[in-house]
Protein backbone atom coordinates (compact mmCIF):
# COMPACT_ATOMS: atom_id res chain seq x y z
CA UNK A 1 0.00 0.00 0.00
CA UNK A 2 1.28 3.47 -0.83
CA UNK A 3 2.03 5.69 2.13
CA UNK A 4 1.68 8.96 0.24
CA UNK A 5 -0.79 9.49 -2.58
CA UNK A 6 0.31 13.04 -3.43
CA UNK A 7 0.38 13.62 -7.15
CA UNK A 8 3.82 14.09 -8.63
CA UNK A 9 4.73 17.66 -9.46
CA UNK A 10 6.75 19.11 -12.33
CA UNK A 11 9.60 19.45 -9.85
CA UNK A 12 9.40 15.71 -9.14
CA UNK A 13 9.50 14.89 -12.85
CA UNK A 14 12.44 17.23 -13.36
CA UNK A 15 14.23 15.52 -10.48
CA UNK A 16 13.64 12.11 -12.09
CA UNK A 17 14.89 13.44 -15.42
CA UNK A 18 18.01 14.85 -13.79
CA UNK A 19 18.82 11.63 -11.97
CA UNK A 20 18.34 9.59 -15.17
CA UNK A 21 20.54 12.01 -17.11
CA UNK A 22 23.47 11.47 -14.77
CA UNK A 23 22.95 7.86 -13.70
CA UNK A 24 21.46 6.08 -16.72
CA UNK A 25 24.81 4.62 -17.75
CA UNK A 26 27.07 5.69 -14.88
CA UNK A 27 26.86 2.27 -13.18
CA UNK A 28 26.33 0.17 -16.32
CA UNK A 29 27.42 -3.45 -15.84
CA UNK A 30 27.30 -6.70 -17.78
CA UNK A 31 24.96 -8.41 -15.33
CA UNK A 32 22.05 -5.96 -15.18
CA UNK A 33 23.25 -3.26 -17.60
CA UNK A 34 21.25 -0.06 -16.92
CA UNK A 35 19.22 -1.42 -14.00
CA UNK A 36 21.24 0.47 -11.32
CA UNK A 37 20.59 3.76 -13.14
CA UNK A 38 16.88 3.01 -13.42
CA UNK A 39 16.72 2.03 -9.75
CA UNK A 40 18.55 5.22 -8.70
CA UNK A 41 16.09 7.31 -10.72
CA UNK A 42 12.93 5.92 -9.13
CA UNK A 43 14.33 5.31 -5.63
CA UNK A 44 13.09 8.60 -4.08
CA UNK A 45 9.55 7.84 -5.24
CA UNK A 46 9.69 4.26 -3.96
CA UNK A 47 10.66 5.59 -0.52
CA UNK A 48 7.79 8.07 -0.69
CA UNK A 49 5.12 5.54 -1.63
CA UNK A 50 6.09 2.34 0.18
CA UNK A 51 7.23 1.15 3.58
CA UNK A 52 8.84 -1.94 5.10
CA UNK A 53 8.35 -5.24 3.22
CA UNK A 54 6.44 -3.59 0.40
CA UNK A 55 9.32 -1.19 -0.17
CA UNK A 56 11.80 -4.07 -0.30
CA UNK A 57 9.59 -5.96 -2.76
CA UNK A 58 9.29 -2.98 -5.12
CA UNK A 59 13.00 -2.20 -4.83
CA UNK A 60 13.83 -5.75 -5.88
CA UNK A 61 11.49 -5.46 -8.87
CA UNK A 62 12.95 -2.13 -9.97
CA UNK A 63 16.52 -3.44 -9.79
CA UNK A 64 15.92 -6.22 -12.31
CA UNK A 65 17.72 -6.33 -15.67
CA UNK A 66 17.07 -3.26 -17.81
CA UNK A 67 18.68 -2.00 -20.99
CA UNK A 68 17.50 0.70 -23.36
CA UNK A 69 18.77 3.73 -25.23
CA UNK A 70 19.62 6.39 -22.65
CA UNK A 71 18.04 9.18 -24.70
CA UNK A 72 14.47 7.87 -24.85
CA UNK A 73 14.51 5.31 -22.03
CA UNK A 74 13.05 7.82 -19.59
CA UNK A 75 9.75 7.46 -21.47
CA UNK A 76 9.38 4.11 -19.66
CA UNK A 77 10.23 5.77 -16.35
CA UNK A 78 7.47 8.33 -16.92
CA UNK A 79 4.90 5.59 -17.55
CA UNK A 80 6.19 3.68 -14.53
CA UNK A 81 5.77 6.68 -12.21
CA UNK A 82 2.28 7.45 -13.50
CA UNK A 83 1.06 3.89 -13.01
CA UNK A 84 2.66 3.42 -9.58
CA UNK A 85 1.33 6.78 -8.46
CA UNK A 86 -2.24 5.50 -8.85
CA UNK A 87 -1.93 1.73 -8.55
CA UNK A 88 0.90 1.30 -6.05
CA UNK A 89 2.41 -2.15 -5.60
CA UNK A 90 -0.64 -3.72 -7.26
CA UNK A 91 0.92 -2.64 -10.55
CA UNK A 92 4.13 -4.58 -9.89
CA UNK A 93 3.59 -7.09 -12.68
CA UNK A 94 2.35 -4.37 -15.02
CA UNK A 95 5.51 -2.30 -14.49
CA UNK A 96 7.75 -5.32 -14.99
CA UNK A 97 5.88 -6.20 -18.18
CA UNK A 98 6.05 -2.66 -19.55
CA UNK A 99 9.78 -2.46 -18.91
CA UNK A 100 10.37 -5.81 -20.59
CA UNK A 101 8.13 -5.07 -23.54
CA UNK A 102 9.16 -1.48 -24.26
CA UNK A 103 12.89 -1.41 -23.63
CA UNK A 104 13.67 -3.38 -26.81
CA UNK A 105 11.64 -1.29 -29.27
CA UNK A 106 12.70 2.00 -27.64
CA UNK A 107 16.32 0.88 -27.75
CA UNK A 108 16.01 0.30 -31.49
CA UNK A 109 14.37 3.66 -32.10
CA UNK A 110 16.78 5.54 -29.86
CA UNK A 111 19.90 3.88 -31.26
CA UNK A 112 18.77 4.62 -34.80
CA UNK A 113 17.83 8.27 -34.29
CA UNK A 114 20.16 9.44 -31.53
CA UNK A 115 22.99 6.98 -32.08
CA UNK A 116 23.21 6.91 -35.86
CA UNK A 117 21.12 9.40 -37.85
CA UNK A 118 21.67 12.63 -35.87
CA UNK A 119 25.41 12.14 -35.18
CA UNK A 120 26.08 11.03 -38.76
CA UNK A 121 24.22 13.85 -40.49
CA UNK A 122 24.87 16.75 -38.12
CA UNK A 123 28.37 15.60 -37.20
CA UNK A 124 29.45 15.26 -40.81
CA UNK A 125 28.02 18.68 -41.69
CA UNK A 126 29.77 20.29 -38.72
CA UNK A 127 33.05 18.53 -39.50
CA UNK A 128 32.87 19.55 -43.15
CA UNK A 129 32.26 23.18 -42.19
CA UNK A 130 35.19 23.03 -39.78
CA UNK A 131 37.49 21.64 -42.46
CA UNK A 132 36.43 24.56 -44.65
CA UNK A 133 37.46 26.98 -41.94
CA UNK A 134 33.94 27.84 -40.84
CA UNK A 135 33.82 27.98 -37.00
CA UNK A 136 30.03 27.62 -37.08
CA UNK A 137 30.60 23.89 -37.61
CA UNK A 138 31.62 23.53 -33.95
CA UNK A 139 28.68 25.64 -32.77
CA UNK A 140 26.32 23.58 -34.93
CA UNK A 141 27.34 20.42 -33.08
CA UNK A 142 26.87 22.14 -29.70
CA UNK A 143 23.43 23.45 -30.72
CA UNK A 144 22.34 20.00 -31.93
CA UNK A 145 23.38 18.41 -28.63
CA UNK A 146 21.50 21.07 -26.65
CA UNK A 147 18.38 20.37 -28.71
CA UNK A 148 18.78 16.64 -28.07
CA UNK A 149 19.24 17.33 -24.34
CA UNK A 150 15.98 19.27 -24.05
CA UNK A 151 14.20 16.74 -26.26
CA UNK A 152 15.21 13.81 -24.06
CA UNK A 153 13.89 15.68 -21.01
CA UNK A 154 10.49 15.78 -22.68
CA UNK A 155 10.27 12.01 -23.09
CA UNK A 156 9.77 11.38 -19.36
CA UNK A 157 6.95 13.93 -19.17
CA UNK A 158 5.37 12.38 -22.27
CA UNK A 159 5.59 8.92 -20.75
CA UNK A 160 4.07 10.22 -17.51
CA UNK A 161 1.10 11.79 -19.30
CA UNK A 162 0.55 8.66 -21.40
CA UNK A 163 0.78 6.46 -18.31
CA UNK A 164 -1.85 8.58 -16.57
CA UNK A 165 -4.14 8.31 -19.62
CA UNK A 166 -3.55 4.57 -19.65
CA UNK A 167 -4.77 4.26 -16.07
CA UNK A 168 -7.84 6.43 -16.67
CA UNK A 169 -8.88 4.80 -19.94
CA UNK A 170 -7.93 1.20 -19.25
CA UNK A 171 -8.96 0.66 -15.67
CA UNK A 172 -9.45 -3.04 -15.05
CA UNK A 173 -7.57 -4.00 -18.21
CA UNK A 174 -4.02 -3.79 -16.88
CA UNK A 175 -3.63 -7.57 -16.87
CA UNK A 176 -4.24 -7.67 -20.62
CA UNK A 177 -1.80 -4.80 -21.13
CA UNK A 178 0.79 -6.57 -18.99
CA UNK A 179 0.40 -9.82 -20.93
CA UNK A 180 0.68 -7.94 -24.23
CA UNK A 181 3.84 -6.16 -23.10
CA UNK A 182 5.42 -9.40 -21.91
CA UNK A 183 4.47 -11.12 -25.17
CA UNK A 184 6.09 -8.28 -27.12
CA UNK A 185 9.26 -8.60 -25.06
CA UNK A 186 9.41 -12.37 -25.53
CA UNK A 187 8.84 -11.96 -29.28
CA UNK A 188 11.66 -9.43 -29.57
CA UNK A 189 14.06 -11.64 -27.60
CA UNK A 190 13.05 -14.70 -29.61
CA UNK A 191 13.64 -12.88 -32.88
CA UNK A 192 17.11 -11.85 -31.73
CA UNK A 193 18.27 -15.43 -31.08
CA UNK A 194 18.96 -16.49 -34.70
CA UNK A 195 20.51 -13.11 -35.56
CA UNK A 196 22.72 -12.59 -32.51
CA UNK A 197 23.63 -16.14 -31.39
CA UNK A 198 25.82 -17.66 -34.10
CA UNK A 199 26.54 -21.30 -33.28
CA UNK A 200 27.06 -24.12 -35.79
CA UNK A 201 27.93 -27.82 -35.74
CA UNK A 202 31.00 -28.34 -38.00
CA UNK A 203 30.88 -32.16 -37.99
CA UNK A 204 30.93 -33.70 -41.49
CA UNK A 205 30.26 -37.41 -42.08
CA UNK A 206 32.00 -38.97 -45.09
CA UNK A 207 31.49 -42.49 -46.47
CA UNK A 208 32.92 -43.04 -49.91
CA UNK A 209 31.42 -40.39 -52.17
CA UNK A 210 28.72 -39.60 -49.65
CA UNK A 211 29.18 -36.43 -47.59
CA UNK A 212 26.72 -35.35 -44.92
CA UNK A 213 27.11 -32.02 -43.18
CA UNK A 214 25.52 -32.07 -39.75
CA UNK A 215 24.66 -28.35 -39.85
CA UNK A 216 22.83 -28.78 -43.17
CA UNK A 217 20.74 -31.59 -41.70
CA UNK A 218 19.94 -29.51 -38.63
CA UNK A 219 18.91 -26.58 -40.83
CA UNK A 220 16.46 -28.85 -42.62
CA UNK A 221 14.97 -29.92 -39.30
CA UNK A 222 14.83 -26.42 -37.78
CA UNK A 223 16.97 -23.41 -38.72
CA UNK A 224 18.91 -22.01 -35.75
CA UNK A 225 18.11 -25.09 -33.67
CA UNK A 226 21.50 -25.06 -31.93
CA UNK A 227 21.32 -21.36 -30.92
CA UNK A 228 17.80 -21.93 -29.55
CA UNK A 229 18.95 -24.92 -27.51
CA UNK A 230 21.93 -22.97 -26.18
CA UNK A 231 19.74 -20.04 -25.14
CA UNK A 232 17.27 -22.45 -23.53
CA UNK A 233 20.11 -24.05 -21.55
CA UNK A 234 21.34 -20.68 -20.31
CA UNK A 235 17.80 -19.61 -19.42
CA UNK A 236 17.24 -22.84 -17.49
CA UNK A 237 20.51 -22.45 -15.59
CA UNK A 238 19.71 -18.84 -14.69
CA UNK A 239 16.68 -20.14 -12.82
CA UNK A 240 18.91 -22.16 -10.50
CA UNK A 241 19.85 -20.90 -7.08
CA UNK A 242 23.13 -18.92 -6.80
CA UNK A 243 23.44 -18.70 -10.60
CA UNK A 244 24.01 -15.13 -11.79
CA UNK A 245 24.39 -13.52 -15.20
CA UNK A 246 28.11 -12.99 -14.57
CA UNK A 247 28.61 -16.69 -13.86
CA UNK A 248 26.69 -17.56 -17.02
CA UNK A 249 28.93 -15.29 -19.09
CA UNK A 250 31.97 -17.22 -17.88
CA UNK A 251 30.16 -20.51 -18.39
CA UNK A 252 29.29 -19.72 -22.02
CA UNK A 253 32.81 -18.40 -22.67
CA UNK A 254 34.53 -21.52 -21.31
CA UNK A 255 31.98 -23.87 -22.90
CA UNK A 256 32.48 -22.19 -26.27
CA UNK A 257 36.28 -22.50 -26.07
CA UNK A 258 36.16 -26.18 -25.05
CA UNK A 259 33.57 -27.24 -27.65
CA UNK A 260 35.37 -25.27 -30.35
CA UNK A 261 38.68 -26.94 -29.46
CA UNK A 262 37.14 -30.39 -29.91
CA UNK A 263 35.37 -29.25 -33.13
CA UNK A 264 31.94 -29.90 -31.65
CA UNK A 265 30.66 -26.35 -32.15
CA UNK A 266 31.90 -23.39 -34.16
CA UNK A 267 30.87 -19.81 -34.85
Amino acid sequence: MKTNSNKLTKKDLFRANWRWLWASQLSWNYEKMMAPGYFYTVLPFLKRWYKDEELVEMMQMQSQFFNVNAFDGNFIIGMDLAIEEKQGSKAKETIAGLKTGLMGPLAGVGDTIFGAIIPTICGSIGAYMGLRGNPFGAFLWIIVNLIVLFTRFGFLNLGYSQGAKLIDSASGKLNAITDSAILLGVTVVGALIPTVVNVKVPFVYRAGKVTLKMQTILNQIMPSLVPVLLVALVYWLLGKKHVTSTKMIWFVLILGIVLSYFHILSA
